[in-house]
């Protein structure tokens, strides 16, 4: 190590207040306990909560374009913009929560989240639905920059695979919820009242939350200084593993969300000519993601996280492939392929994150985070662009890029046996 690097680490040391590793093992939350469901239950209902509320636009993005006279790719910057500003947030509220605390940033933001989507089912202009889009996005980086680092200080390291793969479960099943509600009520009655619905729902998530969520028991405030983010910062991007980690997040959920978001446009036109309802009813794939992330998660201790997240993008690009034969009974399972593998290897992936950062987890899950979303809101607004001008198949192709891309980061990850 040159002394440059010596320096930093030094300097992040004294500068910080590193997580005591002299606790005892009784401090540790571990499966089977009461307060290890407490956890689960609770970070269980704020991911579902939290992509509910992130996704629920995506099913009627085609309403949204006929409603307000926008195109697919103009469409899509309502969950664009969320993602975007999601992700700029979480390089703030990462850092703030290492400084104030875990669940009063998580209760805050994801209350915050709930009113602002009721307020955008009240608004008539498109400016005013991308305004509060972008407020949820913000409220919600609370949340999603918090949930990972709260599990790995909280749960004993040898369930945190586990238990990541429970928490993302939730958000498997809550991007379904907001998907599926969406897309039924606003057949069955109007887009308002589905947007409200989801509102109400996330807004008693938030108190359950609130109420159950143990206090942090190994948690230990860093002074919020430019400087300690700059260290860290650099700390972060100097490891052997952690921007291979972030690439990953942006490619993985880059594919993810340009699927998702223009298959509705494909269905809803000839020669399916499906309805809205039943665009909203396919989103039951996601639930192949609580199935497979918590397996993913549990197959790293006998497999390795590396192959697990290579198999699992595989899969990825097989459901992809999937999607190009012009017959619902082969794009439905392709798409179940699809969202199994995202899900699973976005938890290995992100329960990866804790355990490769030597300090600030919680800026080092933002970090990964701000990839994550920065993908969701890059490629899924490109996306449109291939849709419009070559169809399904320049979507197809669009996608399968960023996969081969996952795959050779996912290669050098293994290779190196981090």
């Amino acid at each position: 190590m040159n002394r440059s690097s010596q320096a930093v680490i030094l300097d992040d040391e004294i500068t910080q207040a590193p997580v005591s590793t002299s606790l005892a093992s009784d401090s540790w939350i571990t499966r089977g306990t009461p307060q290890f469901m407490r956890v689960t239950l609770a970070l269980f209902t704020a991911g579902l909560a939290t992509f509910a509320l992130l996704y629920c636009v995506q099913p009627i993005l085609p309403v949204l374009s006929q409603q307000f006279g926008v195109s697919p790719a103009a469409s899509s910057i309502s969950l664009s913009i969320s993602t975007g500003l999601m992700a700029l947030t979480l390089l703030i509220t990462g850092p703030l929560s290492d400084a104030v605390g875990r669940k009063a940033i998580m209760v805050v933001a994801l209350m915050l989240a709930a009113i602002c989507t009721l307020l955008s089912a009240t608004m008539t202009s498109w400016h005013g639905i991308l305004l509060m889009r972008a407020l949820i996005g913000v409220s919600l980086s609370g949340v999603a920059a918090v949930g990972m680092t709260y599990l790995s200080e909280e749960i004993h390291p040898s369930v945190i695979a586990f238990s990541m793969g429970l928490y993302i479960s939730g958000n498997s099943i809550g991007g379904m919820s907001g998907r599926l509600i969406t897309g039924v009520l606003t057949d069955m009655f109007n887009w308002r009242i589905a947007i409200a619905l989801i509102g109400c729902f996330a807004f008693a998530s938030a108190v359950m939350f609130w109420k159950i969520l143990p206090a942090s028991r190994h948690f230990r405030p860093v002074p919020l200084r430019p400087r300690n983010l700059l260290i860290n910062f650099r700390l972060h991007w100097r490891d052997a593993g952690l921007p291979w980690l972030f690439a990953e997040g942006f490619l993985l959920m880059g594919a993810f969300v340009t699927l998702f978001n223009y298959i509705g446009y494909r269905l809803l036109a000839a020669p399916w000519s499906l309805s809205q309802a039943s665009v909203g009813l396919l989103s039951v794939v996601y639930l192949t993601g609580s199935w497979s992330s918590p397996r993913a998660g549990a197959a790293t201790a006998r497999f390795g996280r590396g192959p697990v997240m290579l198999f699992s993008t595989a899969v990825m690009l097989a459901g992809l492939l999937l999607t190009l034969v012009n017959s619902l009974w082969v794009i439905f399972p392709g798409m179940m392929l699809f969202a199994a593998g995202f899900f699973a290897a976005h938890s290995v992936a992100s329960g990866w994150i804790g355990p490769r950062a030597r300090r600030a987890k919680g800026q080092a899950s933002s970090q990964y985070l701000f990839s994550y979303y920065a993908g969701s809101s890059i490629a899924g607004t490109l996306g449109g662009v291939f849709w419009h001008n070559f169809g399904w198949l320049g979507i197809t192709l669009f996608i399968a890029t960023l996969l081969l891309g996952a795959l050779a980061v996912g290669a050098h990850l293994a290779g190196k046996k981090l």
